[in-house]
Parts: structure tokens; C-alpha cells; sequence
């Protein structure tokens, strides 16, 4: 597993399991702090399928770090894993970016479930 931290306001920890990378976010995320978790969420990393990531210790993300997970969905499913906190929801809602993810009860589940194709 890999840990990045984003200036002790958000952290980022990532691991692979097959084609599958999973992105653990915690804390708050903003342009100045987003560096990590555009890392993890690399939309041209090779040999992920899809993106995992676990939410539920998201307390901000601005328009940045919301742009950064759209990045990979442009062409492979991102899934959003865990209770999403409420202020995560309301931005996801607010922008339309709630209608691109995919949502999972957890990490696991996001791991293997059918993700339909866009379009």
C-alpha cells in the first residue's frame, strides 16, 4: 500500500489488487492539496480496469479534486466505495458527477461488481 500525504489535510493511500486500484481518500481535498490523489488517480496508469475508491474519511473536496476523479471515468468505471459524507454528496449532486460514478455499500463489493457500460 502506498500513502501519500496532501500538506496534513488529506491523505491518500492506494494499493492494487489485479486490475483493480483502490484509492483510499481522507481528510479534505482542494487544488493546493490534490497532487496525491491525482497520483493515485492516474487515468493513464497501465493496467487498471477500473478505480475504487473509499470515501467515507472525505470531509471537503473542491472543484480540482473533484475534476481529478472524473479524470479516469472518461474511459473506465470509477467507483465510489462506502457511505458518501454529505457535503461529498450535495458537490457530486450540485455538479452532475453523481450521475457519473458508480457507488458500492464498500471497498469489496466495488471490487467485483458489474459496473454497465456508459452511454
Amino acid at each position: 500500500m502506498d500513502t501519500y500525504g496532501a500538506e496534513a489535510r488529506g491523505s491518500v493511500e492506494t494499493r492494487t489488487d489485479g486490475e483493480v486500484r483502490v484509492v483510499v481518500m481522507a481528510g479534505e481535498f482542494d487544488m493546493a492539496g490534490v497532487g496525491p490523489l491525482r497520483t493515485a488517480m492516474d487515468p493513464t496508469a497501465p493496467g487498471i480496469a477500473r478505480f475504487v475508491v473509499d470515501v467515507t474519511g472525505v470531509t471537503f473536496v473542491d472543484s480540482t479534486a473533484l475534476s481529478v476523479l472524473l479524470q479516469p471515468a472518461l474511459d473506465r468505471p470509477v467507483i465510489l466505495a462506502g457511505t458518501v459524507p454529505a457535503r461529498l454528496a450535495r458537490v457530486l449532486e450540485l455538479t452532475g458527477a453523481d450521475l457519473v460514478f458508480a457507488s458500492a455499500p464498500s471497498v469489496d463489493e466495488g471490487k467485483v461488481m458489474i459496473v454497465p457500460p456508459r452511454g
